[in-house]
């Protein structure tokens, strides 16, 4: 009981035993009508209350559906009084928490849209681009023209994968992924790359029954955007590790490399969008591992980075099996 019902039975206790102190000079008779009185207001006033409460539960029950994005809660089902005037402007926000939603799925659906239009009108001049320039020969400035536009089909692909999660048009798979399936999936581009600047990788810690329950294809571009990083940060002869373990939390996954490592300014601020670090090479542009953070976000993940201290980079990728 509340400080203030108390404070409220205490008075009415108090005014009916005064009123039947009062009655006994008049009568017994009427002094018994005043304690029958009484204790009938009593028990009616107590009902009172526990409909009251119990209203005000189903109120809360409804008002709890409505954050949880529930918009069907039956507000108009509830009669005249206090409780009314809250579920009557609770009703008002519903509607109009409702219209909004719908507003913002359907813009967020047409900027999808029109981010796929747009890429698609760019993607097409530069294939024709570099079906263009592999007519060239092998030509110095031929050959950096391709560099370059690969490099900015990347940029646009990238650029629309991000358009996509923010946008919440992407449909992410629900089946298990076994890690070590997913690392290959995730390294297989960069064998070439690796092989010319003499770097190894080494993923004998992947645990081969290391899972998760998630997308394997955008799961494998958010491991290689880490990778890529790993391979761009480590020099001729480096070496990167992978390894992989599940508990009964999360599965984790951990990229090293014995290469420059991350300045401590730069730590915090690795996966912001478009943030190049002191290290960044002249061609990056802050997308990848802001990919990687979105990708993992989306599926119950997390990410982060820190120095090892044999030197190098390290990256730990989480995927939780419950909600974070």
């Amino acid at each position: 009981m509340r400080k203030k019902e108390r404070v409220l039975w205490f008075l009415y206790f108090f005014s009916t035993l005064i009123c039947f102190f009062f009655g006994l000079f008049l009568s017994f008779a009427a002094a018994m009508l005043v304690a029958f009185t009484a204790f009938l207001c009593a028990i009616f006033y107590t009902l009172f209350l526990r409909f009251r409460k119990g209203r005000l539960r189903e109120l809360a029950v409804d008002m709890d559906k409505l954050l949880h994005g529930d918009y069907h809660a039956r507000f108009e089902n509830y009669e005249e009084g206090e409780t009314a005037i809250v579920a009557n402007e609770l009703a008002k926000i519903t509607d109009t928490l409702q219209t909004q939603a719908e507003k913002l799925k359907k813009e967020k659906k047409d900027l999808a849209d029109s981010i796929a239009d747009i890429s698609h009108q760019i993607r097409t001049p530069l294939t024709a681009l570099t079906l263009t320039l592999e007519t060239m020969g092998g030509q110095e400035e031929a050959l950096k023209a391709k560099q370059l536009t690969r490099r900015i089909e990347w940029l646009i692909e990238a650029l629309l994968k991000l358009s996509k999660l923010d946008a919440g048009t992407v449909k992410f798979q629900e089946e298990r992924v076994l890690v070590c399936q997913m690392v290959r999936t995730a390294a297989a581009p960069f064998e070439i790359l690796m092989d010319l600047r003499a770097q190894t990788m080494d993923t004998d810690r992947v645990s081969p029954d290391a899972a998760f329950l998630g997308d394997p294809s955008w799961s494998a571009e958010a491991i290689g955007n880490v990778l890529k990083n790993c391979i761009e940060h480590t020099g001729e002869g480096g070496k990167i590790w992978i390894s992989a373990q599940e508990n009964a939390i999360y599965t984790e996954i951990v990229l090293e490399d014995n290469g420059e490592g991350i300045d401590a300014e730069d730590l915090p601020h690795l996966f912001e969008r478009f943030y190049k670090g002191k290290n960044s090479g002249s061609n990056s542009v802050g997308i990848g591992l802001a990919l990687t953070r979105a990708i993992l976000t989306a599926q119950n993940g997390t990410v982060f980075a820190e120095n090892r201290r044999e030197g190098g980079a390290r990256f730990v990728l989480r995927i939780y099996k419950g909600i974070v």
